[in-house]
């Protein structure tokens, strides 16, 4: 069993502290991807990942001359990654959004290596005769080079685990909760994902999940690493309360917790 990290022992985020380069997909312009290095294009869509905005605004906020805002945006319209449209109230004025899907990032390589991510460690925790045991394997194997090499893919994560959430709704879902929390427990746990224990007090609603299948055994980066399991989660409780939800990992195993704790709100704004 793995050694779980004591709260002193909590790691710290090792991250490089420069801004990760962000990989985007070329959304209508064409198949491929855009890769953005630029330190000011990459403000900018930090500003448009939380919502529309207009030029003034953003010049106002990253500090910067309206010429060097208007030739980033203009270059990131052209490549496709960013779009705009009128402002309502002043036709004269633009407002800017992301218009192409958000793949990844890529950091410097850690010039670390996590105990996780060493063979013995592999060999210690997994069993190779168990189907299960292999595809874990396999898939903390994958995801411990990800994060060693510093490339992060949980946009693709999380849109696969909406995918996987509605595939898996009809086998799960029934009128009454109790039955549909029942069933999701029992999914979880039958699918090798985890042991799993669900809270609600009013609207609030709280995941534990123990033993993740996901994380246990990630490298603890001192970040959230569950984004599969977010997604389906997401998805999941979306469709039956037939409402938009936010999920959000409060605690998981990468951060030195001893277990993953989700917890789910309605969506704002709907």
């Amino acid at each position: 069993m793995l050694k779980m990290i004591s709260k002193k022992e909590k790691p710290i985020k090792i991250f490089s502290k420069e801004k990760p380069i962000k990989i985007f997909s070329t959304g209508d312009k064409g198949t491929g991807l855009n890769v953005v290095k630029s330190p000011v294009k990459l403000m900018i869509l930090s500003l448009l990942n939380e919502g529309e905005m207009d030029f003034d605004d953003i010049v106002r906020i990253l500090d910067k001359s309206k010429s060097t805002i208007s030739v980033h945006l203009k270059n990131l319209t052209e490549e496709g990654i960013i779009s705009y449209k009128q402002n309502p109230i002043d036709k004269r004025k633009k407002i800017f959004y992301i218009s192409s899907r958000f793949l990844g990032e890529l950091e410097p390589p850690l010039k670390i290596e996590f105990p996780e991510q060493k063979i013995d460690h592999l060999v210690k925790n997994f069993d190779s005769e168990d189907n299960l045991g292999f595809s874990r394997l396999m898939f903390h194997t994958l995801r411990s080079i990800l994060i060693k090499e510093g490339f992060t893919i949980n946009p693709l994560l999380y849109a696969t685990g909406l995918e996987i959430g509605l595939s898996i709704y009809n086998s799960i879902k029934d009128e009454d909760y109790d039955n549909f929390i029942s069933n999701l427990i029992i999914f979880w746990k039958d699918s090798g994902l985890g042991n799993m224990e669900i809270y609600k007090k009013g609207d609030s609603i709280k995941i534990n999940i123990t033993d993740c299948f996901e994380c246990e055994f990630l490298p603890k980066t001192g970040k959230p690493s569950c984004l599969l399991d977010l997604g389906i989660l997401e998805s999941l409780f979306s469709s039956y309360l037939n409402k938009n939800v936010n999920v959000i990992e409060v605690k998981c195993y990468t951060m030195g917790d001893e277990c993953c704790l989700f917890e789910i709100e309605e969506e704002l704004n709907q």
